[in-house]
């Protein structure tokens, strides 16, 4: 469900399950996993693209798949053992350029991993959304590091605590992503930002990226919002809000 293509120093990493509008599973989180650390070793790869077929970009996570895990979730000694973070840690340690190219739905996972990206192409369909507070729940991937220090605190809290859905045009103002084009022009934008960083330097320009961002220090708050996470997951309100969503 993802699949992978290397063309002119570009791994295409492509969310490929456009029925369920492209939710994660744990083999999806696998698979992204092994992708991007296999494009940080080799060396013919100089950037990676993270894409979706479909209609939209990736629905969050898929929450029939979601709850058959959550023994686990609860179980694990470790969260780093489990799919989805390993997926966060090999985005929040990875050295190469990353780009992403959103159409229509992101949300939840679907946004906080646009945080990790160097440079985002959005349809003008696209709708970002955070509904982690509707459900009882703090946000992942190190959002509430990166996230106030792309828009501000305002904005930040108030599109976590109002739930609010982001248009291709009001994240571009806000600087979430870089470009905003027609859907039909989406994949060649997408692909010639990566073409362009591809050809630039290798080393100096994994150097700048390690001083754009402190890794280590993101990871830290990655971590800490999973065990909130899934400390919160099993209390009363988040419990409630789930059995309300699966009923809907």
């Amino acid at each position: 469900m993802i699949a992978r293509e290397l063309n002119e120093g570009v791994m295409t990493l492509r969310l490929d399950r456009p029925a369920k509008k492209n939710a994660l599973t744990e083999a999806m989180y696998d698979d992204l996993s092994e992708g991007l650390n296999a494009a940080a070793a080799d060396a013919a790869v100089r950037a990676v693209t993270i894409a979706a077929a479909g209609d939209d970009f990736c629905a969050g996570n898929d929450i029939a798949d979601f709850a058959r895990g959550l023994p686990r979730l609860q179980a694990a000694a470790d969260i780093e053992d489990l799919p989805v973070f390993r997926f966060l840690k090999a985005l929040t340690f990875f050295e190469k350029p990353l780009i992403a190219a959103v159409q229509g739905q992101a949300v939840g996972v679907g946004v906080t991993m646009l945080l990790h990206c160097d440079l985002v192409a959005a349809a003008d369909d696209a709708r970002l959304s955070l509904p982690f507070l509707k459900l009882g729940l703090v946000p992942e991937a190190g959002s509430t590091l990166l996230l106030p220090r792309r828009i501000g605190h305002q904005r930040a809290f108030a599109w976590m605590a109002l739930g609010e859905t982001v248009a291709a045009g009001e994240a571009l103002e806000w600087g979430l992503i870089n470009r905003v084009v027609a859907r039909a022009e989406l994949e060649e934008t997408a692909s010639g930002m990566a073409r362009r960083v591809a050809a630039l330097p290798p080393n100096a320009l994994r150097r700048t990226k390690g001083f754009l961002r402190d890794g280590e220090a993101l990871w830290q708050v990655v971590r800490a919002e999973g065990e909130v996470f899934r400390d919160l997951l099993f209390s009363p309100e988040a419990q409630a809000a789930f059995a309300a969503f699966m009923n809907r």
